[in-house]
């Protein structure tokens, strides 16, 4: 999968852990641009993440990632790796 599908999931999936239809993600899109991306929030969206790509993130790959477009090239080569 590449990241382009990758990331239109991810906005199926912000719109329901952020309960909020407008959102809409770019590969450049922060927690500065979603003004509910809290800690909390943060921790529910991975999980989330986790169980409808059925990866699992480690917290050194999570830790250096800036934005929705990293996450989802992270997701799309867990994605990779599985097959």
């Amino acid at each position: 999968m590449t990241t382009l599908p990758v990331l239109d999931t991810l906005t199926e999936l912000f719109r329901d852990v952020f309960d909020d239809d407008a959102i809409v993600l770019t590969a450049a899109t922060t927690a500065d641009d979603v003004p509910a991306w809290d800690s909390l929030n943060h921790i529910s969206l991975l999980v989330a993440a986790e169980m409808r790509f059925g990866v699992k993130f480690r917290t050194a790959e999570m830790e250096n990632l800036k934005n929705v477009g990293e996450l989802a090239a992270l997701i799309a080569r867990l994605l990779a790796q599985k097959t």
